[in-house]
């Protein structure tokens, strides 16, 4: 049995790479904001920002690999 993908899986994967671009760009303007604090504060706002970009891809995985 052969599935076709969805078209959400198109749309969720421009999505996804949407994300990806706005929050480099958050990050970045963030970074200019941070370079003047401690590294111990420069390693942690890195940190979370390495990291909080994951969060919106829980629902919008899901709602791609939903069936219409």
């Amino acid at each position: 049995m052969r599935i076709e993908p969805s078209w959400r899986t198109g749309v969720g994967m421009a999505l996804i790479l949407l994300l990806i671009v706005g929050w480099s760009v958050l990050a970045v303007t963030g970074a200019a904001w941070v370079s003047g604090l401690p590294a111990l504060v420069q390693a942690l706002y890195y940190l979370l920002a390495g990291i909080a970009w994951i969060l919106p891809l829980r629902p919008l995985i899901r709602w791609m690999s939903r069936r219409d």
